[in-house]
């Protein structure tokens, strides 16, 4: 039987657009004051830079790869290359559960926003979860936008790649706003002190950017559907983690020299109320938390897109149920694999606030895993397929590969107990160890698993 394949719809902008918004979600607007005064506005800066850098040179492994593998699936096609189904396996349903822990995340973050922008008083009780009250209205409006965004995805990738481009520069004409006002207006004694907390403050800062800057990633899931030269998958790729490290801080620029320290340690939401302090209205508030409505939209959006290929790819490659390999014979999207997720979406609101940020903490480890395990494979494919084209090949790669398994490394020990982004005990690990467990049955009850990797060590072996 013929496989069955994607459109390649998706243009060079599309793509950078699709990575750029995925990287900038809602955290610029919720977390800058902590960053300030958690590390100074200085700190704060060396903080970005350096997370930046380490981000780069993994990012760099992806781009070597991606530009020489240009299949549906990402790093899942790299692994399964170098090491076989096993690997490829714990590579991909880490990655997954980042990507879901992200979905999810977005689905209970859109009404939280939308009650800043319309102060609603919520009705419907439904119950209560963490000390925190769940609403059957604020659930609807979260599950609305899982709805619409899963119909965007159902008809196509190049729908929701125009979606994706145009609330993108919305956030990025929003963060240029900021700095215009920060530039004119801005208070330059606010910058003091540039630094706060020493080293400490500093790794605070540090362990928050996996996180911020999750999303570079999803380029190699669609690289089978973008129509531009192999080479140029690479440089955006690249180009999209720069630019997003160039938004974040200037962000930390606009805020610091927006408010004081008092001021910030009285916002709830700094970035938005620094706008207003910069540019000396309300209303300047709001459109920027629209602004930041949009980045929770182009996150949640880049995800389901970059998760329903994972789904698809693994599906491929006997790894998971065939049922999320069906291509749609006319919008050529793994419509079953968006319709899955859209459904997890969909329901993650009935679970409150409290228990998606313990779902996107855990999936941390996931996204460090598969990092850790691509940089890995980029190594040992270098190695083994030495005459590989590599049309954006990276001159030093040794010392890439060497730095991007280190830092990996480096960012999986953060969240291990008595480290500072450590799980919390029992909620977090018990979410970690269960997606760890989902993911050992499916793959031990897959009657399709021994035959693929009888076919791997052949492979292999030849």
């Amino acid at each position: 039987m013929q496989k069955q394949q994607m459109a390649k719809t998706m243009s060079q902008s599309d793509v950078l657009f699709l990575s750029i918004g995925a990287m900038l979600g809602w955290g610029w607007v919720v977390l800058s004051g902590d960053w300030i005064l958690t590390a100074g506005f200085l700190g704060s800066v060396i903080a970005f830079v350096i997370g930046g850098i380490l981000v780069i040179f993994i990012g760099l492994t992806y781009a070597e790869l991606s530009s020489a593998i240009p299949e549906t699936g990402g790093g899942l096609v790299f692994v399964h290359r170098a090491f076989g189904m096993k690997a490829a396996f714990v590579s991909a349903w880490g990655v997954l559960f980042g990507y879901v822990s992200v979905i999810t995340f977005e689905a209970v973050a859109l009404p939280t926003v939308i009650d800043y922008v319309i102060p609603t008083k919520h009705a419907g009780f439904l119950w209560n979860i963490g000390g925190w009250d769940v609403y059957f209205t604020w659930v609807l409006i979260g599950s609305g936008g899982a709805l619409f965004l899963t119909a965007l995805n159902y008809i196509g990738a190049k729908p929701a790649a125009i979606f994706q481009s145009v609330f993108t520069v919305a956030i990025i004409l929003t963060g240029f706003l900021l700095l215009g006002g920060a530039t004119f207006n801005g208070d330059f004694a606010n910058l003091e002190p540039m630094f706060q907390g020493g080293v400490g403050g500093l790794m605070a800062v540090l362990v928050m950017i996996p996180f911020l800057f999750v999303g570079f990633d999803v380029i190699p899931q669609v690289a089978a559907e973008i129509h531009a030269p192999k080479k140029i998958i690479g440089r955006i790729l690249i180009i999209s983690i720069v630019s997003a490290v160039v938004f974040y801080l200037l962000i930390v620029f606009g805020v610091a020299a927006g408010m004081s320290k008092g001021q910030l340690e009285a916002s709830s939401l700094a970035t938005a109320d620094a706008m207003v302090q910069l540019l000396g209205h309300q209303a300047f508030g709001t459109v920027l938390v629209i602004g930041g409505v949009a980045g929770i939209v182009t996150s949640w959006n880049a995800f389901i897109i970059g998760a329903s290929r994972i789904l698809y790819a693994m599906a491929e490659r006997g790894m998971i149920s065939k049922w999320f390999a069906y291509i749609h014979p006319k919008y050529k999207t793994p419509t079953n694999a968006i319709l899955f997720l859209g459904a997890l979406a969909f329901f993650a609101p009935l679970l409150g606030r409290p228990a998606l940020v313990w779902i996107v903490n855990a999936g941390g480890v996931g996204i460090i895993v598969g990092y850790l395990i691509v940089s890995i494979a980029f190594m040992r494919l270098r190695k083994t397929e030495p005459e590989l084209e590599r049309p954006y090949s990276i001159k030093y790669w040794r010392t890439t590969g060497v730095l991007a398994i280190g830092l990996s490394l480096l960012f999986l020990s953060f969240y291990f107990p008595g480290m500072p982004a450590s799980l919390s005990w029992p909620a977090e690990w018990i979410l970690l160890l269960g997606w760890v467990l989902i993911g050992y049955i499916l793959y031990v009850m897959n009657p399709r698993t021994k035959e693929t990797v009888e076919h791997d060590k052949r492979t292999q072996s030849v």
